[in-house]
């Protein structure tokens, strides 16, 4: 068992919270068109955690020499040496494996494009190395969730997909913005590039302010794009809140509670799904 809490804890298993929950939303607003079987929302799941399970190993693979010389990231697993470069990599192509086949079972444009998706999740951990960019490429890999919830679930053109996967990359670039503001001196210092680095911190605070304002128009353009009840706006509004006190807790002056800040996210993923759900079946 505690070898089983190590893997979990080398990608963060509880943070498969942020995407899922919007890989299931584009999947709902497609199954207003199609019905659904119970095991689609199962390879759903499979395909959401086997991925970001894969990313997570990736990104922990590539940065484990810098997650060593950085005091904040020293412990993780792999620098501590409680798991292996080896074994990592194993898991990182296990799960990969896992997501193709499960991408199979959903339908073939899922599979034909598994791999694409895989190579935009995992460029996020080589950004860092080449742009400033780099909190807008994780945006983008997160992006890839409810557009392929759509897919899975038989959704053809519209543009609900895109608009669900536009607030979902400004939210994620967002915060990770906020996230990467805690390292910048260390980024600076060993040639690593984010957008706090390349911005400063105070204005890299302005930029994630207004993407999380755009991720509510983002997300009220849905509203209004996929015809849906007053209730969905109730949600959205619990995002909004949710947002802003994110945002209240973290100033160019103190990053002091940085890692709260980044921790109220998990709540966003389930209220907007739930609102989304609870709108579409109720409302």
């Amino acid at each position: 068992m505690s070898k089983l809490g190590t893997y979990l804890s080398f990608v963060r298993f509880s943070h498969s919270v942020f995407a899922l929950p919007f890989a299931l939303t584009g999947a709902l607003l497609a199954w207003r068109d199609h019905p659904f079987t119970w095991m689609q929302i199962v390879w759903v799941i499979v395909c959401m955690v086997s991925a970001r399970s894969a990313a997570m190993g990736f990104n922990r693979l590539v940065d484990a020499r810098h997650d060593a010389l950085n005091p904040r990231t020293s412990m993780r697993e792999l620098p501590r040496g409680a798991m292996t470069t080896t074994e990592a990599a194993v898991f990182v192509a296990i799960s990969s494996a896992v997501f193709v086949f499960a991408a199979s079972r959903l339908n073939t444009l899922c599979f034909m494009l598994s791999p694409v998706a895989l190579a935009i999740i995992f460029w996020y951990s080589l950004a860092k190395r080449y742009t400033a960019y780099t909190q807008l490429f994780l945006g983008l890999a997160m992006a890839v969730a409810p557009v392929g919830g759509w897919l899975a679930a038989g959704g053809g053109a519209g543009v609900e997909p895109w608009l669900l996967g536009l607030a979902i990359g400004l939210w994620v670039g967002g915060f990770d913005i906020l996230y990467a503001c805690q390292d910048v001196d260390f980024d600076r210092g060993h040639g690593l590039r984010s957008i706090p680095t390349r911005f400063g911190v105070r204005n890299a605070i302005v930029l994630s302010r207004v993407m999380h304002i755009a991720t509510i128009v983002a997300m009220v353009a849905l509203w209004s794009a996929a015809n849906l009840p007053p209730l969905y706006l109730a949600g959205v509004a619990f995002v909004a809140c949710l947002l802003a006190y994110e945002q209240s807790l973290v100033s160019a002056d103190d990053l002091s509670q940085v890692k709260r800040a980044f921790d109220l996210n998990g709540y966003v993923g389930i209220v907007y799904f739930a609102a989304t759900a609870l709108s579409l079946y109720l409302g």
